[in-house]
């Protein structure tokens, strides 16, 4: 088996927008090869014409430094309803969204493309009928989207379980639930990113906010796992520097052995750090990130 290190863009939203300053980033001063690149830094609604200059950008200095977009996926500014909003128009555009950016992930070169699967308002979840027809919309969106992207080269979907009940699979149960109904006849496989700070901090299954548990439950499924250090309740994102591996809950020993242990064929560990925009956060972003690979790289196959 292998486990390989590589990056969520999030980090370089409005901070390092231009491909000319987070590809260097990446290549040359994490030493990292492996993207998950966001669509906040190149949105599918974006008008064509920028859209090829931008792939065309990335696409040259991607292969200058040495850095493969394995992934896509969407991220801070793309976290809201999409394929669950109220309004049918909206889900329609939504649908159409993801189909576009499956064309621009397969022109970066992605395998795969992912996101969060849906986002149900308050008042849609609290209605036993809305929730309900809600998730029927969304299951059937996942199967189009997947059967275009399929057309387009992609080789799976991936999806990311949360951590509030309307946002979607937020326990191990309600996740195998629902990896159960997307890949029924489905075009593509739809796999799982998991994530080391999600689950629900209600649920009476200590279980659900246990990342090792969630490796184990979802080994054949899981593609790549959101790496960020945590603590018992929860509220990371922060990045693995001593400072917070002293209170944090995720150590690299324990993750590559629960990897080992379930069964886990290749996975790709990606660092999705978040830093507060003010002080002392906002200048220790590239420090941070820097420390944060050097304490996972001695664990690693790559």
């Amino acid at each position: 088996m292998q486990i390989k290190l590589g990056i969520n863009t999030g980090f370089a939203i409005n901070r390092f927008t231009s491909p000319q300053e987070w590809i260097p980033l990446v290549g040359e001063v994490f030493g990292i090869r492996t993207v998950q690149f966001t669509a906040d830094l190149l949105n599918p609604s974006l008008p064509d014409a920028i859209i090829d200059s931008q792939i065309q950008t990335i696409n040259e200095l991607a292969e200058r430094y040495g850095v493969e977009i394995d992934y896509t996926f969407t991220s801070a500014f793309t976290r809201v309803n999409h394929l669950a909003h109220p309004d049918p128009d909206l889900r329609q555009y939504w649908q159409e969204w993801f189909c576009r950016f499956a064309d621009i992930s397969a022109r970066l070169g992605a395998e795969a493309m992912g996101s969060h699967l849906a986002i149900l308002t308050v008042r849609d979840y609290n209605d036993p009928r809305l929730r309900t027809e809600r998730l029927a919309e969304v299951i059937d969106g996942w199967k189009k989207i997947a059967e275009y992207a399929s057309g387009k080269g992609l080789k799976y979907l991936t999806w990311e379980p949360m951590s509030v009940p309307r946002e979607m699979g937020h326990t191990i149960k309600e996740a195998r639930k629902l990896q159960l109904l997307l890949n029924e006849d489905i075009a593509i496989p739809m796999k799982l990113c998991l994530d080391v700070d999600h689950g629900d901090v209600e649920s009476s299954n200590p279980a659900d906010t246990d990342p090792y548990a969630w490796i184990k439950a979802f080994a054949p499924d899981i593609a790549v796992i959101h790496l960020k250090q945590t603590c018992e309740d929860k509220g990371g994102h922060w990045p693995f520097t001593n400072e917070y591996n002293k209170k944090g809950k995720v150590t690299p020993k324990k993750l590559v052995n629960a990897i080992e242990e379930s069964g886990v064929s290749d996975v790709t560990l990606l660092l999705e750090l978040s830093f507060k925009e003010r002080e002392p956060f906002e200048s220790r972003v590239v420090d941070d990130i820097k420390a944060s690979v050097e304490y996972w790289q001695p664990f690693l196959s790559v």
